[in-house]
């Protein structure tokens, strides 16, 4: 019997596997993708924006060092734009030379702390099958993998994406908001200098972001509902470049297409529950954020450190590492930092994905509200470089 079964060997599921290596913990992680997929994850078109917390755990799991320094761009400032209005709410460090954070592609993250994990002592990598069914009682977790092996667990985690199986398995239920919109990403070379800024422009009847990489690249997110979106991934890559110039009307000059783009429909999600007898939720299996406040992997790699923390402290008294009050800390402790962020995003999208009129009003003065009340943008930047 394991110690601890992790499923899902995503970012936070590979993090929390790590985090726990220094206590030689008899571990299994399952991943439904094949083995060389999880040792070079191919390009998906999305850049983390990495928190000073966030970068801060990788650093402490020894995946930072991993991640080459091409890979690495700084994030100098953020701005908020609303349809035609010039104005532009900021968020910057009030320290001189300090950063927002950095951005990283996703699959270079998930490379290094695959990396991280490989010859970890006492981890068992099974991949390239996924879980049949799971079920737990007051001693273990069981599951059956869909190629017909069974194993055994103290305590199971599961961290298999916003539509976890096994949280559903776990009859844990789950907020599901299913958007109608589609998100999509690809590489953009621009003739302009994006000077490390990041903007979020909240147009009418589109939700525009570029993020800012290397040299004169930026990451372009382009949100519309599904159809519309489907339909520009078609387009020629010249196409497409000419689209997005025109959609973010000229600011960064001409751009080029860079990368393939890339499709992801949107949906958000909050589990009811983040623990069950011998099972916790962690990841997108917690709490699948909206992607326009660029949390949700940050809080998934927090809510990682925050249950190994946890599971830790009891390995070393020899306690129960899946106990009731253990799990119980867990939740309370990761509903309280994802809470009040989950609730502020989803209401950040209704109001400035709403095109009716006195929404539109409402919008551009809260924006203006937020830049008369500094102490609202030092909370949000604060919160951004946490350490």
């Amino acid at each position: 019997m394991f110690d601890v079964m992790i499923v899902g060997g995503g970012p936070a599921g590979l993090a929390f596997a790590a985090a726990l290596a220094e206590h030689r913990l008899r571990i299994a992680l399952v991943e439904r993708q094949p083995l060389e997929v999880l040792a070079q994850p191919p390009a998906d078109g999305r850049e983390i924006a990495l928190t000073h917390r966030s970068m801060s755990i990788l650093k402490g799991l020894g995946a930072w060092d991993r991640i080459g320094r091409d890979d690495i761009a700084p994030l100098r400032e953020a701005r908020v734009l609303n349809g035609r209005s010039g104005f532009a709410l900021s968020f910057a460090s009030e320290a001189a030379g300090d950063q927002l954070g950095h951005l990283v592609p996703n699959n270079r993250i998930r490379r290094a702390l695959f990396e991280t994990v490989s010859g970890q002592e006492g981890l068992t990598l099974i991949a390239g099958t996924g879980i049949a069914e799971v079920r737990t009682d007051r001693t273990r977790a069981t599951a059956r993998l869909e190629d017909g092996r069974q194993i055994e667990a103290r305590l199971l985690v599961a961290a298999d994406s916003r539509f976890s199986r096994v949280r559903e398995q776990l009859g844990i239920g789950a907020q599901v908001n299913r958007l109608g919109r589609s998100m999509l990403v690809c590489r953009v070379a621009h003739e302009g200098d994006h000077g490390g800024v990041a903007t979020e422009w909240f147009d009418h009847d589109q939700t525009i972001a570029m993020l800012p990489l290397n040299g004169r690249l930026s990451s372009a997110v382009l949100t519309l509902p599904a159809a519309d979106i489907e339909r520009l991934a078609a387009l020629a890559p010249e196409a497409l470049g000419a689209e997005l110039t025109r959609r973010y009307d000229g600011r960064l000059g001409a751009m080029t297409v860079a990368g393939k783009p890339h499709v992801y429909p949107l949906a958000t999600t909050y589990a009811h529950h983040f623990a069950a007898g011998r099972a916790a939720l962690i990841g997108d299996a917690a709490v699948g954020m909206h992607p326009v406040t660029a949390h949700g992997f940050n809080l998934g790699l927090q809510g990682a450190a925050e249950l190994a923390g946890l599971v830790g402290m009891a390995a070393r008294r020899r306690a129960d590492i899946g106990s009731h009050g253990l799990l119980r800390r867990y939740e309370t402790a990761h509903r309280l930092v994802t809470a009040p962020l989950y609730a502020a995003t989803n209401l950040i999208v209704g109001l400035y994905t709403d095109e009716r009129p006195p929404a539109r009003l409402a919008r551009h003065l809260v924006l203006r509200a937020g830049a008369r009340l500094p102490f609202l943008r030092r909370t949000v930047s604060n919160m951004l470089m946490q350490p």
